[in-house]
């Protein structure tokens, strides 16, 4: 009888209109951002956010690599700058996560934050910065402009007890990482070319050591698994200490495809990036993206522009914090 109760309530229309409620309203968030979003409330925003990241840029040149890593964590779930919340007041924060191991840079946040304070109190997210940083700090490092939409609104909890689920990380199968980027809308094509940010910055050594010790990975170039070796000499490097390797020799701060050709070379970094050779699913895409730069930079602002939009709080959601670290 229960059964066939279930039933009817599933065939009924109102069950059936539901859907389409459910849809519109998981849309929502998305269809509040737009172009501009503070041409009126704050018209000098991004241009604020520019100036401050470019200001940053010249002291720390690694900030850069910074903001992309941003939009990358804290949108994976959600993006509502809840990676950015300190561990205070019942909230325990994002960053206590293994997956945020070797991420810094983020008082520098809270900078940019306090020089758009001035100008327009209570009015910009942080959650907006953590994307318009992400775009400015792409072409710090010679990638493309993205036309970024904002309107973010910001999380008042932490999301630390499910970013495991949501973040890939360094050592999963590749299977796994296509299904977890699609889940937000994003193709293996986008994945390949979101890969493509390990073209700048580092790796520590703790997430390498597994493809040194006690045996080389076969798949590594044995020129690079030398060089990796001279870098990383101890099978259990000290998680404290600064011991790392670069993520590209060649180029190591422009934002290039030179990424793809040392993975067709043998000499992909991470165990997650040398598996984008041998997956069939996304081996053209890395070929076709080491032999075109601009097709590299195109995917790349797609993959990156949709994920920049991936869940985000907006209208009357969140709150506008007014500073990053806290709720209000």
């Amino acid at each position: 009888m229960r059964k066939m109760a279930d039933d009817q309530t599933r065939s009924s229309p109102r069950f059936i209109l539901l859907f389409p409620v459910l849809a519109l309203l998981f849309q929502a968030g998305c269809s509040d951002l737009q172009l501009n979003y503070y041409s009126k409330s704050c018209p000098k925003a991004e241009e604020i956010v520019k100036e401050e990241v470019m200001k940053l840029y010249e002291k720390h040149g690694n900030t850069a690599v910074s903001w992309v890593r941003n939009l990358f964590h804290d949108c994976m779930e959600s993006c509502d700058a809840s990676l950015l919340l300190e561990t205070a007041n019942g909230i325990v924060s994002e960053k206590t996560s293994q997956r945020s191991f070797g991420m810094r840079n983020f008082k520098y946040v809270n900078t940019i934050k306090q020089a758009l304070e001035t100008q327009c109190p209570m009015t910009v997210s942080c959650a907006d910065i953590v994307a318009l940083s992400a775009r400015e700090g792409v072409v710090m490092l010679g990638g493309p402009h993205i036309a970024m939409k904002t309107g973010r609104r910001d999380a008042r909890e932490s999301h630390v007890a499910v970013i495991n689920d949501f973040i890939p990380n360094h050592n999963d199968s590749m299977s796994l990482v296509l299904s977890r980027f699609q889940s937000i809308g994003i193709d293996a094509e986008g994945t390949v070319a979101l890969l493509g940010a390990h073209s700048v910055g580092r790796v520590h050594c703790v997430n390498l050591v597994d493809r040194l010790y006690p045996n080389v990975d076969p798949t590594l170039n044995p020129n690079y698994s030398e060089y990796l070796k001279g870098r990383c000499q101890s099978p259990q490097p000290d998680p404290e200490a600064v011991i790392y390797a670069r993520n590209d020799r060649e180029t190591p701060m422009i934002l290039d495809n030179m990424y793809y050709k040392n993975l067709l070379s043998h000499k992909g970094l991470l165990l997650v990036d040398q598996q984008l050779v041998s997956d069939p699913v996304t081996l053209p895409f890395v070929e076709k993206m080491a032999s075109d730069n601009g097709y590299f930079h195109d995917q790349f602002s797609r993959a990156l522009l949709l994920l920049s939009e991936n869940n985000p709080l907006a209208g009357d959601q969140g709150e506008i914090r007014k500073d990053c670290r806290f709720v209000n």
